[in-house]
């Protein structure tokens, strides 16, 4: 089917396509991992406002890289972990040995809350996954706080909440790593690749030997040294002091993340204002009484357009999706994820445990989100409302 109204808009410019092929025409360049690398991830900390910045080839691979680090940091156990996140959030906890806990979101930011992991938190927890959903801001300083004193690896999961903040700062600083996607569809795209941040050296350190390998020649110098006087007898050139993979992303990648992240991430900024702009529109014009409203808008930075009835009414969802397949609108149930993670099938071989889900499977059974895009128009939003409330008048 064409749409009208895309769940994913081409957000790549003929300026974008410039610097591409600038690149490409320059004689003698490295087309794979060099200093278009290093300069995005240096750009990337400026604009998050952390230490350190690891490019990497997708979204996906960050969350691998982040459980393998959290494993390496902490052993296996128990991770609790949003049912509302991507796949990626949940399938690389059980490849790699832990025991995904799936606790409830708070309807407010569609994320997983601080009396809940308590709730969940057990002699086995080493870590938490806090997923920001569609743009959401789920921190709290209490949250930080708490996996700080209990001594738990805390995972954020930024990949569709580019430049969402918290108390005026950007998420992405608050846990002992963080991720950030630039798949097609997000805020900033180069094509495919992900982003790793920490404040922690000794993380920035590991993560760039699972990106590599697990080759200590990626590594600090320190690092570097350490390894040659433990392990003499090894080509200092060829030594793998992690089981590491090739998330290596390339210099061409690179070079379009920071064209659409702009000087000093302007480019990327107008985005999030007109996001939000869209964001506000969409809640202020739908039927309050029927659909759910009361978002936390402070800070965020929306990747979609959530569309989540208040009761359960099934034959009232399905009139909702038939008018947008009508007005040829994009749109998915659920979440991006797909819903609830917990009722997938790649689960059904691994041990997990699940707590009571009730809002989260809300959600996955009357909910749904489409395209959130700089290029909308005010009246494209205002006409979809209105067609969406007239769904709910017809049916009183």
């Amino acid at each position: 089917m064409n749409f009208n109204w895309q769940l994913i808009n081409d957000s790549i410019t003929d300026s974008d396509k410039k610097a591409m092929v600038d690149f490409i025409n320059k004689p003698n360049q490295r087309f794979t991992q060099g200093e278009k690398v290093i300069e995005f991830e240096e750009e990337w900390c400026k604009f998050v406002g952390c230490a350190h910045s690891v490019y990497v080839n997708s979204g996906a691979s960050a969350n691998y890289m982040m459980a393998s680090m959290m494993k390496e940091k902490k052993g296996l156990g128990e991770v609790i972990v949003s049912p509302l996140g991507w796949v990626s959030d949940v399938s690389p906890l059980v490849n790699l040995g832990f025991t995904p806990v799936f606790v409830d979101v708070d309807m407010s930011n569609m994320s997983i809350t601080l009396e809940n992991i308590k709730k969940a938190v057990t002699d086995k927890t080493v870590g938490v996954t806090l997923v920001h959903v569609l743009g959401f801001n789920a921190i709290t300083d209490e949250m930080v706080h708490f996996c700080r004193d209990n001594d738990l690896f805390l995972i954020e999961d930024c990949c569709e909440a580019h430049g969402a903040k918290h108390k005026g700062d950007r998420i992405g600083i608050y846990g002992d790593v963080s991720n950030f996607s630039f798949y097609f569809g997000h805020h900033i795209t180069s094509i495919e690749g992900g982003m790793v941040c920490t404040n922690d050296y000794d993380l920035w350190d590991m993560a760039k030997l699972f990106r590599s390998h697990g080759m200590t020649r990626e590594a600090s110098d320190k690092l570097q040294d350490r390894y040659k006087l433990d392990y003499p007898k090894n080509n200092p050139l060829f030594t793998f002091a992690v089981p590491g993979y090739n998330m290596r992303n390339q210099e061409i990648n690179a070079v379009l993340g920071l064209s659409q992240l702009g000087h000093m991430g302007s480019r990327l900024e107008y985005n999030i204002k007109k996001r939000q702009e869209n964001f506000n529109i969409w809640l202020h014009e739908l039927d309050s009484e029927v659909f759910y409203t009361d978002f936390l808008v402070e800070g965020n930075s929306n990747f979609a357009l959530p569309l989540i009835l208040r009761k359960k009414d099934l034959e009232l969802f399905k009139k909702c999706c038939i008018l947008l397949e009508e007005q040829k609108v994009e749109y998915r149930v659920g979440t991006a994820g797909g819903g609830n993670q917990a009722r997938q099938p790649y689960l059904e071989k691994y041990n997990f445990v699940e707590h009571d889900l009730d809002n989260v499977n809300h959600i996955h059974e009357y909910g749904l989100y489409i395209g959130n895009h700089p290029e909308l128009d005010n009246k494209e939003i205002l006409n979809l409302t209105n067609k969406l409330n007239g769904v709910v008048y017809a049916s009183r």
